[in-house]
Parts: structure tokens; C-alpha cells; sequence
């Protein structure tokens, strides 16, 4: 390996302490670094010279980390010290005596796909973005509490108009986040599907659509309310009435390094969601 990228969350003291022993102790190349997650945007420059980059915090760090590592084709192998670290691979009593495996290449790859999202403004040619996202894209209410109006088509073909506090737009990735709390199904984490799903519905299609791969989604804000676009819970940009979000497949894939195996992500399930089993 070149380099080795460390991005850790500069919130919890413990991560920068483990980042700094995985940097010194682990006879890393010369020009590894390390950054907090709050502050990706200089990384850019480093892209092309890092073959790896270690996670330390939870899933809301490796969605940062994502922003740097899709587009630059970088993996990652993820520690966690968040809640449910459903994206992660290590725990921290795991990481020092496990992560040299990795280095060395005992994994397999484990590539999961990506959304992205133009938004055109009302009675504009002019689209922003494209943004990119690893879990979802929300388009919900802002500050006011009323609800939405949202026009939905699913390639080309109008679904419904929705009123509800929002609708979004997960990954099979994403499916254990926000789409999990509001009722929507647990996708295999492999697989290629999206889930369109409804928060608080007041009117229109209440039960969660799975998609394939390929579909084209296009959400127009209508009424009089304005709303928010959130890309992965974190970055949000404000939506008027008129404007017209487009959400698809993104050209990047988010790249993880995996030494257990697939079926791990069930064992995951059970322990941080707190499922029963029998007998025990």
C-alpha cells in the first residue's frame, strides 16, 4: 500500500486517541494521515495516493468518509464506537490486533451501491448538483410543521401526490436508518434494490415501494410550503414550491474491505436492534 487515510470523529476524544496508536503502532507507510470527518474538504489532493482509509467512529463518520472515498474508488474499513455501526467492521478491542490482516490483504471486497440527486429549480433549466448519497435522500418539511406536497414519479410514470412530513429515498444500505424508523423493510445490505417510503403520511401511498436498481424517481415539491433535501441525515439544501428533485443510481460505489462474512450483518441485526432469540 501507498498510504493509509485515518478519519475519525473529532466528537468523541477516544476516537483520536485510537486513531493516533493505529498510526504509530502499526508500522503504517511513511506518508499515511490522519483527518477528522468535519474536515474532508482539503483531503481532495490525497486521493490519488491513498489505498486504504480506516473509519474510526461510527456509521455517521463512514457517511462522511464516503464523500472523499467513492469517487476516488478508496475502501474502507470501518471501527465502531458509535450505537449501532451497522456499516462498520471492527469493534475497538478488535482494531489494533485485527486491522494488520486487512493491510495484508485478508478480505474480500464489498461494494454497495449509491444514490445521487439533481434538483431543478421551478421554472428553471438550471439543476444543482448532482449530490451523492450512501444511505438516502430525504425530502421533507423544514422548520414549519405542515405538511408537504409532493408529486412522485417512478420512470416517467406519476405514482401518487403525496402530503406527509416528508418521503425518502434509501439504499439497501440505507434501509436500516431512517427508512428502519418509520416502518420500512431491512434489505440484504448487498443488494441492488431501493426502498421509497413515506414519513407521517396524511394522504397518498403509505406503503413502502421496493424498486430496482435502475429506477428513476422524480419528486416535485407542489402547494405553497417549502421543504429540505438532507443527503445522508447531514448536509441539507432548501427546496421551494415548483422545484423538482431527480434521484437515481449514482456512478460511484462506496468500497468496504470485509474479513467476516456476508451473513455477519444479521448477527449485527440482532445484537443492536435488540432481537429476541430463543434460548437465550
Amino acid at each position: 500500500m501507498k498510504n493509509v487515510g485515518i478519519i475519525y470523529n473529532n466528537r468523541i476524544p477516544e476516537a483520536l486517541d485510537l486513531s493516533m496508536a493505529i498510526l504509530h503502532e502499526l508500522d503504517l507507510p511513511e506518508g499515511s494521515w490522519y483527518s477528522p470527518a468535519e474536515n474532508l474538504e482539503s483531503l481532495a489532493p490525497r486521493a490519488e495516493g491513498t489505498d486504504l482509509v480506516i473509519t474510526v467512529g461510527g456509521d455517521g463518520t463512514i457517511l462522511r468518509a464516503v464523500r472523499f472515498t467513492a469517487p476516488a474508488g478508496i475502501p474502507i474499513v470501518g471501527i465502531n464506537m458509535g450505537r449501532l455501526g451497522f456499516m462498520t467492521e471492527l469493534t475497538v478491542d478488535e482494531a489494533m490486533p485485527r486491522l494488520p490482516g486487512y493491510l495484508e490483504g485478508g478480505h474480500r471486497i464489498d461494494e454497495r451501491n449509491m444514490l445521487q440527486a439533481t434538483v431543478t429549480r421551478g421554472g428553471s433549466t438550471i439543476e444543482q448538483g448532482p449530490y451523492h448519497a450512501l444511505n438516502d435522500f430525504v425530502v421533507a418539511r423544514g422548520a414549519a410543521s405542515r405538511v408537504v406536497s409532493i408529486a412522485g414519479t417512478i420512470d416517467g410514470a406519476q405514482i401518487s401526490t403525496f402530503r406527509a412530513d416528508g418521503l425518502i429515498l434509501s439504499t439497501a444500505t440505507g434501509s436500516t436508518g431512517y427508512n428502519l424508523a418509520v416502518g420500512g423493510p431491512i434489505l440484504d445490505p448487498e443488494s441492488d434494490a431501493l426502498v421509497l417510503k413515506t414519513v407521517a403520511a396524511h394522504m397518498g401511498l403509505t406503503a413502502a415501494l421496493v424498486l430496482r436498481s435502475g429506477a428513476e424517481v422524480s419528486l416535485q415539491l407542489e402547494g405553497y410550503q417549502s421543504a429540505v433535501l438532507s443527503v445522508d441525515g447531514y448536509e441539507d439544501y432548501d427546496l421551494q414550491p415548483g422545484d423538482r428533485v431527480d434521484l437515481s443510481q449514482s456512478p460511484y460505489k462506496a468500497t468496504f474491505l470485509r474479513a467476516n462474512p456476508p451473513s455477519y450483518f444479521f448477527g449485527t441485526l440482532t445484537r443492536r436492534l435488540g432481537f429476541s432469540i430463543r434460548g437465550q
